[in-house]
């Protein structure tokens, strides 16, 4: 339906969003990404191959022209949701994510392009199946990649140069390094990175609003410091910062724990400069079990516990009882993908703490004795910031512009009245949502200089001229989204040309 008829899937899934979401993207999403050969029948998006990087341009091209593309959705499939590398498969993550900036940001579907790069795999299932479609080598690393990357973004610039760039599911290492190197260049994100970091964030915003604490005051815990994860914990140092933190202050407050336990300062052969910045004193630690979340708790006492490390079942009765001892009012994120991979069920966290846990996970998980769960999912932000990016012709996606999504996210919550309710606006009215992101994301860009549509022609004529109270650019940017209704058909008669040309 989607390929045939744009107008009738996008309004039966906006209909039905909340029966259709986890159809069309996590969790089927990763069944069809997994078995993508297999039941591949017709090419959809734009295919880059490593093995033939003169060619990027070309294939570029067949999409449009500089005025035709908003947005371009690119993963090279190394860490797709919760079911790791899948190789040219990654292609459906960024039509999946495509459509969503239609559904959720009001972006017009012709508009967007899903581009999957072929890299090679490290899925030795994918390396010995004969119906693979992808290159069967190892993954790419080192220069060739980073050569590949950049003839990529350098023919992207070129041909769509009013395009943002959304970075989706590359794996650890290169997708905080690709996005650190082109953040300036072009206006781009990374979601896994950026994009989840602000969904918690503003769930976490939310829950202290609910129970009256400071987000200066909290510790957290970060169970998984992957991409994600860490990605999770940049946000909070940032939206810290905004809020009067220093760097040094903010990453103190964060402790990130992976298969080999707490993060240490004694641990640089063991993890990465990323996973470094959050480490915690190895002397202060001394005597006590690091590779314990038991232990870990019992020593940080945290606010806030997050687990991004499809470690089904890690926050077992015994560590969320001891995050409840410390803390009466736990605010509990288990963020794994797909469902199975949860680390604890909504049900078995609010049992163990009287139900005074707030929580919000990563899958949909239905109410628990009336008890909403809100779905951190990303759908809540990157669509709001992408959309804010593209209709302010921002030249940068910063941290500040990312932290006005939270704290509008925030703000609408339904949980500071009611926090039954849960910790973030429905997915019926994502939409309305998503107005609301973009128009905190472009008024920020307007106050830090990054935006030029003003310096564009309208349609009417002159140049454009964005209201600068809320409402006011709310109204604005929902007269720019695309709405799937069909088009009125008009009867032409016909006239000859004959007669109407002047000779």
């Amino acid at each position: 339906m989607r390929q045939q008829n744009k107008v009738l899937f996008y309004e039966l899934v906006r209909r039905h969003i909340r029966e259709l979401l986890p159809i069309i993207y996590t969790p089927t999403e990763g069944d069809a990404i997994a078995a993508y050969s297999h039941r591949f029948r017709k090419p959809e998006g734009c295919f880059l191959d490593i093995t033939d990087p003169d060619s990027i341009d070309e294939r570029l091209s067949k999409f449009g022209e500089a005025k035709d593309i908003d947005y371009v959705v690119v993963s090279d499939g190394e860490g797709i949701l919760g079911i790791g590398d899948q190789g040219m498969g990654g292609i459906r993550i960024s039509i999946a994510k495509a459509a969503l900036m239609t559904l959720c940001g009001g972006l017009h579907p012709g508009r967007v392009i899903a581009v999957g790069l072929d890299t090679g795999t490290n899925n030795k299932n994918l390396l010995n199946d004969p119906l693979y479609m992808g290159n069967k080598f190892p993954r790419v690393r080192g220069e060739e990649y980073d050569i590949f990357m950049e003839k990529f973004i350098t023919s992207l610039t070129k041909r769509f140069p009013h395009a943002v760039l959304h970075f989706e599911d590359f794996g650890v290492i290169n997708g905080r390094p690709v996005l650190e190197k082109y953040r300036k260049v072009l206006p781009c994100f990374n979601d896994d990175i950026q994009g989840t970091g602000a969904v918690v964030m503003a769930s976490m915003t939310a829950a202290l609003k609910i129970t009256k604490r400071e987000l200066l005051d909290s510790q957290v815990v970060i169970y998984g410091a992957g991409s994600a994860g860490l990605g999770i914990a940049d946000q909070i140092v940032n939206h810290m910062v905004t809020k009067g933190a220093t760097k040094e202050e903010a990453r103190a407050k964060i402790h990130c724990m992976d298969r080999r336990g707490l993060i240490l300062d004694d641990m640089h052969d063991k993890s990465t400069p990323a996973q470094q910045s959050y480490a915690d004193s190895a002397a202060e630690w001394e005597g006590i079990d690091t590779r314990s979340l038991v232990d870990v708790i019992e020593k940080v006492k945290p606010t806030v516990l997050v687990g991004c490390s499809t470690q089904a079942g890690a926050f077992t009765e015994e560590v969320i009882k001891t995050m409840y001892k410390h803390n009466p009012r736990p605010i509990i994120f288990p963020l794994s993908n797909p469902t199975r991979l949860h680390e604890c069920v909504p049900e078995d966290a609010l049992k163990w703490t009287d139900f005074n846990a707030l929580v919000a996970t990563g899958s949909p998980f239905k109410p628990v004795e009336g008890h909403v769960i809100s779905e951190n999912n990303n759908c809540f932000t990157f669509p709001g910031i992408g959309l804010g990016a593209v209709l302010s012709r921002a030249t940068v996606i910063s941290d500040t512009m990312i932290s006005a999504a939270v704290d509008q996210l925030a703000a609408g919550s339904p949980g500071i009245a009611d926090y039954k309710k849960g910790l973030l606006a429905p997915l019926e009215v994502i939409d309305e949502t998503s107005a609301q992101v973009a128009t905190a994301v472009i008024l920020q860009a307007l106050k830090e200089g990054v935006a030029k549509v003003e310096e564009e022609e309208s349609p009417a004529g002159g140049k454009v001229s964005v209201p600068r109270d809320f409402d006011g650019c709310m109204k604005w940017v929902k007269e720019q989204m695309w709405k799937p209704v069909y088009r009125p058909m008009i009867k032409v008669e016909h006239v000859d040309s004959i007669h109407t040309h002047q000779y």
